[in-house]
């Protein structure tokens, strides 16, 4: 796992290559298998494969989703807001674990925000996805996970340039006595 964590990046740019059958399974499986508070399982999934419908969600936002529209799949990661207070949280391990399981099956992913983002100047991107997908108002979007094939390389993060200063030990900050 922690390899996985070494070399993961965010992927923007997708070569045109289907996702087979097997690995998108397992992708369905991987969140599926999601932990979540007290097992109450709030969230729910939109696997888009079909290009029009990505090239639509990919204009949910003005800026930070144009990318999706080259990706192979996109999996909106929604949560049912009735069902649980921490829907947000359960639906956010859900799409981490898309995103490792992506990575682990030699494809690239990104995460793509719609909470608490706007379409324009009436609508959320949320109302707009949920408009698109035909979603009741109780299912919140908490955001969009690309997956692709990767058409670039990105480097992973060398390890002298990990934010350490983030770290406290029993609540003193690293290097403090």
């Amino acid at each position: 796992m922690i390899e996985l964590l070494r070399t993961r990046r965010s992927i923007r740019e997708y070569a045109g290559q289907a996702i087979e059958p097997e690995k998108v399974e397992l992708l369905k499986e991987a969140v599926l298998r999601s932990p979540s508070s007290r097992n109450i399982d709030p969230w729910e999934f939109v696997f888009v494969d079909d290009r029009e419908l990505l090239a639509k969600l990919a204009r949910c936002k003005p800026h930070g989703a144009d990318f999706l529209a080259g990706a192979a799949l996109g999996i909106v990661v929604c949560g049912d807001s009735r069902a649980s207070d921490v829907w947000v949280e359960d639906c956010s391990i859900a799409a981490i674990l898309a995103q490792m399981t992506a990575q682990s099956l030699g494809l690239g992913s990104c995460w793509i925000q719609v909470r608490n983002r706007r379409f324009d100047d009436m609508t959320t991107s949320e109302q707009y996805i949920q408009r698109l997908l035909g979603l009741s108002e109780h299912v919140k979007v908490e955001c969009i996970v690309s997956i692709g094939y990767p058409a670039e390389k990105r480097e992973p993060l060398p390890a002298e340039e990990l934010k350490v200063s983030k770290i406290r030990v029993n609540g003193a900050v690293r290097g403090e006595s």
